[in-house]
């Protein structure tokens, strides 16, 4: 199988740690570095230095939950991001562990087997962002009046006992 990107890394994120594997170099001679960092957003650019120093072109990482969005929007600028389909990436059965994962992402993202998810321009995910926060307010007001009417809509004489 021809290798399509011949400096690319997979990142397997979590809400607390991402776990990087960095492959390059040709076929018979290949590189690779695996690094840990913290998702504080001071660890998010010392991992786009750390990409930035091995010539990192392409990056790839699962879409599961809503960890990679932070990491995206800081990379993003800076290489050519693949947001996988947890789902389509499944590893073998057996002993999973983060760092096999980053590893076996980056193997399928070397040689392109990984399809690209749809991720809208920055602008439509603010506006989305924006949109859903809204959506959460409105919820919590009228849950507030709900509860507002549901006390003092109560008769007075059940008050006094």
């Amino acid at each position: 199988m021809d290798v399509l990107y011949h400096r690319c890394a997979g990142l397997d994120v979590h809400a607390k740690t991402i776990v990087v594997c960095a492959l390059w170099g040709e076929e018979d001679h290949i590189q690779k570095e695996i690094e840990t960092f913290s998702t504080f957003t001071k660890d998010l650019f010392r991992l786009l230095k750390w990409l930035e120093d091995r010539e990192i072109t392409h990056l790839a990482m699962k879409s599961t939950g809503v960890y990679w969005k932070p990491v995206f929007n800081i990379l993003e600028d800076y290489f050519d991001i693949t947001l996988a389909n947890a789902q389509r990436i499944k590893n073998v059965p057996g002993r999973k562990t983060d760092v096999s994962d980053a590893e076996w992402i980056a193997k399928l993202l070397r040689y392109g087997l990984i399809e690209k998810s749809f991720v809208p321009p920055a602008p439509i995910r603010e506006l989305r962002d924006l949109t859903r926060l809204r959506k959460k307010w409105v919820g919590q007001l009228i849950a507030e009046k709900t509860a507002f009417i549901k006390y003092w809509s109560v008769p007075i004489s059940s008050w006094v006992r």
